[in-house]
């Protein structure tokens, strides 16, 4: 039975790290500041923008990260038309202390607004020190509990995804929706993005099962879950776990339970295809998962490919939204484009995922498409929606 876990060792794990980080290391993270005017822009200038990555870091992992997220901002900055980006990059090493010196230094430089850091607690770090100056923050992280006055979280959270997933399960006949979760920080905030995406989408709670995150906890959760699906009568099961941890598992040893795809309908709060690999899983297959447009992000992939010699590490795209955002809104010429009042307006941007929104508690709505996995190949099977009146929002 641990054989699928085995395959996905340290090559997965570290596939799929960078996109973890930036939650898993959030945990900690207090109150942000409570400001948020913004910084006045003056007509006719270039916008003085402070990128804080993990340049600096000790790990390789983040200093490669640090590398797309620079070349990232920097692709945006020259596809703007009739705005001027004057991006200036502050490394932070990954540390809350050096991140929060950065940011200082770029406000009295000049810098109008903040795009980073990477990590929650950074984050939070940053937007307490510029709350005071009227400085906006976007962060590359997508932990929820962080967000709100002057810092905005630019990643993928929970609730965007949850709700978007709940309401296409919805839409295809799928209303008992059982939630299995971790017993962990990540695990919890999800099973609760999950429970509310059921109850806005009116559909109805088939049970939650936790299990201790180790292999030993994913197995001992089985039997718990198989009955527990079936007392309750379950059309679906909503997991939060991804391959780097009790997806390969559960997918296997569920369906060996009597929980067949064909009895069962299998929903991922994670992505399903990070790494490629993790498509070609017997028990992934029929899954449904969202994503943002895959058409979109192939063409960002290349075209950054194309510029700078390599694929883009999976966040770079978040720093690329930043600089398309501010661009936007700085062609409208108005002194508050930056103000958090301007950053919150509801039609929202177009980012080289697809569009995209904040919202006014700090966190980030994102188009998504679901997908599904079939014969280790990816299909969508609801397109991300072009604007915010369509459907799943």
């Amino acid at each position: 039975m641990l054989s699928i876990f085995e395959q996905f060792s340290k090559t997965v794990r570290l596939a799929i790290a960078g996109v973890a980080m930036i939650f898993l290391a959030s945990c900690q993270g207090t109150l942000s500041g409570t400001g948020g005017q913004g910084q006045s822009l003056n007509a006719g200038e270039p916008v003085q923008v402070a990128l804080l990555v993990p340049h600096g870091s000790a790990s390789a992992e983040e200093q490669l990260l640090a590398r797309d997220l620079e070349n990232a901002a920097r692709l945006a900055a020259s596809d703007l038309s009739g705005v001027q980006i004057d991006l200036r990059v502050y490394g932070t090493a990954g540390n809350a202390t050096q991140a929060q010196n950065a940011a200082i230094r770029a406000a009295d430089e000049g810098a109008k607004i903040i795009v980073g850091p990477l990590h929650a607690a950074s984050a939070n770090a940053v937007a307490v020190a510029m709350a005071p100056r009227n400085v906006n923050v976007l962060a590359f992280s997508n932990n929820p509990t962080i967000a709100g006055g002057n810092l905005f979280v630019l990643g993928q959270t929970f609730d965007s995804t949850a709700d978007r997933l709940t309401s296409f399960a919805v839409s295809q006949g799928k209303r008992r929706i059982m939630t299995v979760h971790s017993s962990n920080v990540a695990g919890e905030l999800g099973r609760d993005a999950i429970a509310r995406a059921v109850s806005s989408r009116a559909a109805q709670s088939a049970g939650s099962v936790s299990y201790e995150f180790s292999q030993q906890g994913v197995i001992g959760a089985v039997p718990t879950i198989t009955q527990t699906a079936q007392t309750n009568q379950a059309d679906s099961i909503f997991l939060t776990a991804n391959a780097a941890g009790a997806l390969p598992l559960f997918t296997q040893m569920l369906p060996e339970s009597g929980l067949t795809p064909e009895t069962i309908q299998y929903i991922g709060l994670a992505r399903w295809d990070k790494p490629p690999q993790t498509l070609e899983l017997p028990g992934v297959q029929g899954g449904w998962f969202a994503m943002p447009d895959p058409h979109r992000d192939s063409q960002f992939r290349t075209r950054f490919q194309a510029a700078n010699g390599n694929r883009p590490h999976a966040l770079a795209g978040l720093s690329y939204d930043a600089i398309a955002a501010i661009g936007a809104l700085a062609q409208s010429g108005r002194g508050d484009a930056l103000s958090r009042g301007s950053l919150i307006q509801p039609a929202g941007f177009q980012g080289v995922n697809g569009i995209f929104r904040f919202r006014s508690d700090g966190t980030t709505d994102r188009g998504l498409a679901v997908v599904t996995a079939r014969n280790n190949r990816l299909f969508v099977l609801a397109p991300a929606p072009t604007s915010f009146s369509g459907s799943g929002f």
